[in-house]
């Protein structure tokens, strides 16, 4: 058997980071000002949610 070739550090931590921005842009906002900026909050926070019940459901299959 051959070792496999090391993953690169952005292909690891690549997705993690983007939902770690997307929910520090959801907090940043909902701080900021009601209105719009609220359904950007919640439509930012929702994103780490989703992806735990997607993640949830594709491994019980």
């Amino acid at each position: 058997m051959t070792p496999r070739a090391p993953l690169r550090p952005l292909a690891i931590f690549g997705i993690p980071m983007v939902i770690g921005l997307v929910t520090t842009v959801g907090l940043i906002a909902a701080l900021l000002d009601d209105g719009v900026v609220d359904a950007v909050s919640w439509v930012a926070l929702s994103v780490p949610v989703l992806t735990a019940v997607w993640s949830w459901r594709k491994r019980k299959r």
